[in-house]
């Protein structure tokens, strides 16, 4: 079973020495996402809600371009740097996601790359 990348112009590039997404059969692993706006690769400015936003939105993007949706992942990992934002991350989750939800962890991190509060990576099932 050999190995896509997946890369789409919708979603940010990566700022590093990684993929997008990589696919590997029906499972996709999507890289880390902060909240950049794929058009300036600049940190979108605003709270905790716009950041997590913005997060989706890059998520939504890369699992669109491997050809599956947030509806289909599976595993959702969550990095904040402030875990006091997690009952808001939720309520922002809750507009992005019906049951049954995907399984997850959220994690306190003490930094995160270009000072973004929150990350996100995931594992998508495109097996229907």
């Amino acid at each position: 079973m050999g190995r896509e990348i997946i890369h789409t112009d919708n979603a940010p590039s990566a700022i590093g020495p990684y993929a997008q997404a990589v696919r590997v059969g029906e499972t996709v692993y999507l890289s880390g996402q902060i909240p950049l706006d794929p058009l300036t690769m600049e940190l979108v400015a605003g709270d905790i809600a716009t950041q997590t936003r913005r997060v989706f939105d890059n998520l939504r993007a890369v699992c669109q371009g491997a050809g599956g949706d947030l509806a289909d992942i599976v595993k959702l990992t969550i990095y904040l740097t402030d875990l006091s934002h997690f009952a808001r991350v939720n309520e922002i989750m809750s507009e992005y996601f019906r049951e049954p939800y995907p399984a997850r962890a959220a994690v306190g991190v003490a930094a995160l790359p270009r000072a973004a509060a929150v990350e996100m990576e995931a594992i998508v099932s495109l097996s229907g």
